[in-house]
């Protein structure tokens, strides 16, 4: 039906990507290409990764949303819809967890995002998505938000496997100057086409406009014969809070002007991925292509995101900041139309999509994702029995918590989170937790709350919850459930052995954009990166001679 649908529609209207991009165009730009039918498709199927920014897990219809999502929906319903998916709860460590296949306990991001400032970036010895599938012959372009660090060259989205880029480096911006400030005079222009700023392609379109021309001509001028790895990674719906006018329309509705904007975002999103799928049908890759949705982490309510009816928010280890909406939707999918309940998170799309890709998998890698297509395509159980949330030694200590109250095995001052087959165990500070209703939203008072409050011991370190039975996290079994506590309490102390040290650095001073010509980007100098390396190298020969060192201390104290 959705074939049927879109030859229907291009026969009969002239696409516009949220009012913007005709077919007409893209012909234009494709110099007149037409598919012929008698090519024989690649085996290795074309992968589209869309990544939507900040959409909240109720902010889509199939959830019970106000918001139209028609597309979304439709996608979806014809798919296998993702109910048991998780992501990280902000923008880096999510980004960066897909692209890896790892935890951000073994890249050093485990702390934050990575700041416009910082001299910081994903590791580079790890071996990128793209660059595996470049590996097997992948073409591989990536449009829309990095946010994995910049400060060097070698750090750029073209130097970690994509063939090109086309958006911005940092986490947020203006929609149509994109242009950031990351404090009172530290301003600059965040537009690139591969690693130069993008000025002569900036008309103050509106970014996800922009992004999705750039899509459709990606899929315009590819030959459908050579497998495409297409990364989109929308700004929207993160703040700030902006949308073209005809949008707004829609939502006369809803009088909390936040939730408007927001409404009115989600549904431009949701043309746009309209228009990409509209495209893969027109450019011969749909039969032969898996299309995956994700959000990168929970909503913000007081941007208007909603997570009801879970617990908490983006920035929170509850199930709001989390659980996310995801799907996948593929004419090679073996059970379509269903509902995939089996734990999948973000670091599986890494050997799912290697897999599929027909690319190898070397055990060095050192994956915490698993191969999980088998689950989604043909409803078997998932092979993944549990999920590290995060371990972050850095971020503030609860007050109360210790390792007494962790029965010696853990401190629980300690901010981390783990799901192990129904049980979800927090410690330390997990986030707001707050329940945001529905409702909050149809207030006139923007700024007013109806939330439902949360009180309880401010002595508390330690949270259990068996999420199956309790998906919103109401009913907290840490008194009740005390040999259940102590079993994740191990398994958070064995992860927490294989972590290695935090990377947050302080910021940089030369990464003021007015220092580089307007623009924020890489600052660091060849001889300087020379000199960084070296650095590590000796740093990482200190640290293996210390660990040698304390061996043999050990050993010594054993035979006394």
């Amino acid at each position: 039906m959705f074939v049927l649908g879109v030859l229907v529609g291009l026969s009969a209207i002239n696409v516009m990507a949220c009012g913007y991009l005709s077919w007409e165009k893209i012909n234009s730009k494709a110099h007149n290409r037409e598919v012929n039918v008698l090519d024989k498709p690649t085996s290795q199927p074309h992968i589209i990764f869309i990544l939507a920014d900040d959409q909240g897990f109720r902010d889509v219809g199939y959830h019970g949303s106000e918001i139209k999502t028609p597309t979304l929906d439709r996608l979806a319903a014809e798919g296998v819809k993702l109910e048991n998916y998780y992501v990280q709860p902000i923008c880096t460590p999510s980004r960066s967890q897909f692209i890896t296949g790892r935890y951000q306990i073994h890249t050093g991001l485990q702390h934050s995002i990575i700041r416009p400032t910082q001299p910081n970036c994903l590791p580079l010895e790890n071996v990128t998505l793209p660059q595996k599938l470049k590996d097997v012959g992948y073409s591989t372009h990536m449009v829309g938000k990095w946010h994995l660090g910049f400060y060097k060259r070698d750090c750029m989205p073209t130097q970690r496997g994509f063939d090109t880029f086309f958006g911005s480096l940092l986490g947020s911006g203006d929609y149509y100057s994109h242009f950031k400030c990351d404090s009172p005079g530290i301003c600059g222009y965040d537009l690139y086409e591969g690693e130069h700023a993008a000025w002569e392609q900036d008309n103050g379109i509106y970014s996800t406009l922009m992004y999705t021309q750039k899509a459709v001509n990606i899929l315009a001028t590819h030959n459908p014969k050579q497998p495409l790895f297409l990364y989109l990674a929308f700004q929207a719906v993160h703040s700030p809070l902006q949308v073209p006018a005809k949008y707004l329309e829609r939502y006369k509705s809803i009088p909390n002007l936040h939730r408007r904007k927001y409404a009115a975002m989600v549904t431009c999103l949701d043309e746009a991925v309209n228009n990409i799928t509209l495209a893969l049908e027109k450019y011969g890759y749909y039969d032969n292509s898996i299309l995956v949705y994700s959000s990168d982490n929970g909503g913000q309510p007081k941007a208007g995101g909603s997570n009801w009816p879970l617990r908490g928010s983006k920035g929170t280890y509850w199930e709001g900041g989390i659980r996310a909406v995801g799907f996948v939707h593929s004419p090679l999918l073996m059970k379509k139309g269903t509902l995939c309940r089996g734990l999948v998170h973000i670091t599986d799309w890494y050997p799912t999509l290697v897999t599929l890709a027909e690319g190898q998998l070397e055990e060095d890698l050192d994956l915490d994702g698993y191969d999980v297509w088998e689950a989604i395509s043909e409803g078997r159980p998932s092979p993944r029995q549990d999920i590290l949330h995060n371990i972050d030694p850095i971020y503030t200590k609860a007050k109360n918590g210790s390792w007494k109250a962790g029965y010696g095995i853990w401190n629980t001052a300690i901010q981390a989170a783990i799901r192990v087959g129904d049980w979800k165990l927090l410690t330390g500070i997990p986030g707001y937790s707050d329940w945001v209703p529905p409702q909050t939203f149809s207030s006139l008072m923007t700024n007013r709350w109806h939330n439902e409050r949360v009180s309880w011991d401010r002595g508390k370190s330690v949270w259990l919850f068996n999420i199956t039975a309790d998906p919103y996290e109401r009913v907290d079994l840490s008194h009740r459930y005390p040999h259940v506590i102590k079993k994740l309490l191990l398994r958070l102390a064995q992860y927490n052995k294989t972590a290695v040290p935090v990377r947050y650095p302080p910021k940089d001073s030369r990464s003021n954009p007015q220092l580089n010509g307007g623009v924020w980007g890489p600052w660091y100098k060849e001889k300087e990166e020379e000199e960084e390396e070296q650095e590590g190298s000796l740093s990482t020969n200190r640290l293996g001679k210390r660990k040698r060192k304390k061996k043999v201390k050990r050993k010594k104290f054993k035979s006394k």
